[in-house]
């Protein structure tokens, strides 16, 4: 057989019926040439939202939930119905599959379920036969046979374990952009095209505020040395490569500058000293799935003080934990209008002065720094959101990144 890949398209890909037709074309110029592959596809852009919002007309509180999980599912059976007859309409076998169909195993957690195994012997006597898989994305189906959602970036996550499970060639992950780039071109214009980037990078720059590919589908492509091919539905160029790099000794000190304005911080004032209490809290956070990143603990004005950022989607949830295991004497505070601006790149490693570098730009712009943290290949600060833009492209120049 030759080359084997999956390949992933995102909603906007399959926005609609003449997109979809666009990618049928592209499939099968790509089969006429002797790849064979599966195809994951996300639902159509703006499905799942509306879905969401359904849902919510039904239940104002409705999250997660047999029910919940099973509605927006129901998104990709229509987009990869529509490219498999697409697909068909052009002369191609192609089977549409859902994940029970297919055996796409993941735990019970609803609207955040992880993968657990993937059977793939069904996809292979397809690809043996000529036959095109159209995998839906997103879902999966746990041991009592219930439909789950696997979250933010799911239909990633489904296409790189799809990768990893058929020991493919490499994952090619079709989107509206042309790549990685080293910035927000939306915030810097002079951002510029990534050619390559190491799983560790990449990992790094999701966790960050990327919005090109998901925490989750990255660290699988790394466990399972599984190459992703960020790419442009819209174009034949090449895009960004993520995949073990071996000499990086000419690795640039950074690669890319990062922001994410969708977190808030929660500060606790004061609390007690000692880790009981705060084994406790980050225990409970864990349980309600709740993600911590950036974590302070200082000296404050009335005696210890606790801070740390999380999505501004789970506030009102951390809220509630700090709430139900500190005193009323115990003062909690949400701080808003918040970003995270970060700068990534495996020449850190090596290269003093970084830190310097990044807060002298910071400091010429009168930005207020709340908290930080640092890695060997990253340095992370949350600031106020109004200063976001200007702070993005000071530090994409300062690195060299235009």
């Amino acid at each position: 057989m030759d080359s084997l890949l999956v390949k992933k398209f995102g909603g906007t890909s399959v926005g609609s019926v003449e997109r979809i037709e666009r990618v049928a074309d592209r499939l099968k110029k790509s089969f006429e040439a002797g790849e064979r592959f599966v195809v994951v596809s996300s639902a159509m852009s703006g499905e799942t939202n509306r879905l969401v919002g359904l849902a919510h007309e039904v239940s104002s509180k409705a999250r997660g939930g047999e029910a919940y999980d099973l509605l927006l599912a129901s998104g990709e059976q229509v987009s990869i119905s529509l490219l498999a007859l697409a697909l068909e309409k052009k002369g191609l076998r192609a089977r549409p599959m859902l994940a029970f169909q297919l055996g796409i195993k993941t735990d019970s957690i609803y609207s955040k379920a992880r993968i657990q195994n993937i059977e793939t012997d069904q996809l292979h006597e397809m690809l043996k036969e000529g036959i095109i898989p159209i995998v839906a994305g997103f879902q999966g189906i746990d041991n009592f046979d219930r439909i789950t959602t696997l979250g933010r970036g799911g239909s990633d996550t489904t296409a790189v374990a799809l990768a990893a499970a058929l020991k493919a060639d490499a994952c090619e992950i079709f989107t509206d952009v042309e790549g990685v780039f080293s910035a927000d071109p939306r915030v810097e214009p002079k951002a510029k095209k990534i050619e390559q980037l190491n799983y560790e990078e990449m990992m790094e720059m999701a966790s960050l505020g990327s919005k090109v590919l998901h925490f989750r589908c990255v660290e699988i492509a790394a466990k399972y040395q599984t190459p992703i091919h960020v790419r442009s539905t819209f174009s034949e160029l090449e895009g960004t490569w993520i995949k073990k790099q071996e000499n990086q000794m000419e690795a640039p000190v950074v690669s890319s500058v990062t922001h994410d304005p969708r977190i808030t911080v929660l500060s606790a004032e004061p609390v007690p000293v000692g880790l009981g209490l705060l084994a406790d809290l980050f225990e409970e956070l864990s349980k309600e799935e709740v993600l911590v990143d950036i974590i302070s603990q200082a000296q404050g004005s009335q005696g210890q003080r606790l801070a740390f950022s999380i999505a501004d989607e789970d506030a009102d949830r951390g809220i509630a934990i700090l709430k139900k295991l500190f005193s009323s004497s115990v003062e909690i505070t949400q701080v808003p209008e918040v970003a995270k601006i970060s700068i990534v790149g495996v020449g850190m490693k090596s290269h003093p002065g970084v830190a310097a570098r990044f807060f002298k730009v910071l400091k010429e712009l009168n930005v207020d720094l709340k908290l930080v943290t640092t890695s060997d290949i990253k340095m992370s600060g949350v600031i106020s959101r109004e200063f976001i833009d200007d702070s993005v492209k000071a530090l994409h120049a300062e690195f060299g990144l235009s």
